[in-house]
């Protein structure tokens, strides 16, 4: 890689900031070696420069214990790799955190406390996490190797899911998010990139990024999560997100599944954040898709826009699924041709 190339990488994965790079260039201009002015003139080991080359500035990771098969994930702070544990020979997932997040405070005590929370908890349906640890710089946690796609990989894809198969999806993530309450964590990020399918139907919780502990309010003025699945108290920024707020998110997400696209959807976030507060559902958009009268209820009592208007707990919206689940077989949904079957 050319140096200016190299340099500028430096700068971006936040290892140089911008004035000691620009400091650097007209030695670079006379045709001296960028790898011996970072040694001269900031005091660089050649080993740390070599690793820095060799990975691309950090882009291409590398730990030691550890053979990196890909990268399998990008996210705003970090990138997840597919490795291998040279000593176990076990595939796990390495969730790597992002150079220049590592030097945000704020981001790497959120990292630092997901790791550690994820291997604390223990639910069939949530990602198993195996402790973050840190090699040179490189802060890292380990995670649960899992065959399959997130639910909006599918989604995108074309797959098209029944209305059993929906609720059987809202289910595994509702009874997940109910054990997270039962050590009083809200979630506060549910949507279907967080959701994975296993290949042999598994259904997994694979993020818990924006979970905090104890009904933690978001920052006043803030809205915390991914914006197209906020609830409007979220959206309003500075309320307390509470068990409401995940079920609102996943009534969206449940919205998604069986309409095939967002109920809210704009280019500008801060639009799509006024209809997350001020608009509610069509019913007759959702009536106009063949949707069952029992996934209409769902989907409007959990994206009701006054908590007090959705489900208040868990324990409800699980045993209304489970009965409705239970009660497909023996339902009646061939009154209307065109009412598209569970």
């Amino acid at each position: 890689m050319e140096d200016v190339d190299f340099l500028a990488l430096l700068v971006h994965r936040g290892h140089l900031d911008q004035q000691a790079a620009r400091e650097l260039v007209p030695e670079l201009k006379s045709g001296a070696s960028l790898d011996e002015l970072l040694e001269s003139e900031l005091g660089w080991e050649p080993e740390r420069i070599a690793e820095l080359r060799r990975t691309r500035a950090g882009e291409l990771v590398s730990i030691p214990g550890y053979e990196i098969k890909e990268r399998v994930g990008v996210g705003g702070t970090a990138n997840v790799f597919l490795a291998r544990d040279k000593k176990s020979k076990r595939l796990l997932v390495l969730k790597v955190l992002k150079p220049e997040a590592s030097q945000d405070k704020a981001t790497l005590s959120a990292f630092v406390q997901e790791a550690k929370m994820l291997q604390r908890l223990e639910h069939p349906s949530l990602v198993k996490g195996m402790g973050v640890a840190r090699s040179g710089s490189t802060y890292f946690c380990r995670l649960e190797y899992l065959q399959g796609q997130t639910l909006l990989e599918l989604l995108d894809g074309g797959r098209d899911f029944s209305e059993a198969e929906a609720l059987d999806v809202v289910l595994r993530v509702a009874e997940v998010l109910q054990y997270l309450e039962g050590q009083s964590i809200v979630h506060r990020d549910v949507k279907p990139g967080n959701i994975m399918v296993e290949d042999k139907g598994r259904v997994v919780l694979i993020d818990l990024g924006f979970a905090v502990e104890g009904g933690a309010s978001a920052a006043e003025g803030s809205a915390t999560g991914t914006v197209a699945y906020l609830s409007p108290e979220q959206a309003r920024g500075g309320a307390q997100a509470d068990i409401r707020s995940d079920i609102y998110s996943l009534g969206i997400s449940l919205f998604h599944i069986v309409v095939g696209r967002l109920p809210f959807e704009s280019s500008d976030d801060r639009e799509v954040l006024r209809m997350q507060v001020m608009e509610s559902l069509s019913s007759r958009e959702l009536k106009g898709r063949s949707i069952s009268v029992h996934m209409q209820y769902f989907i409007e009592k959990m994206v009701a826009k006054e908590a007090a208007d959705r489900y208040q707990d868990w324990n409800e919206l699980v045993r209304d699924v489970k009965e409705q689940l239970e009660g497909f077989d023996s339902m009646d949904f061939t009154n209307d041709p065109n009412r598209r079957k569970p």
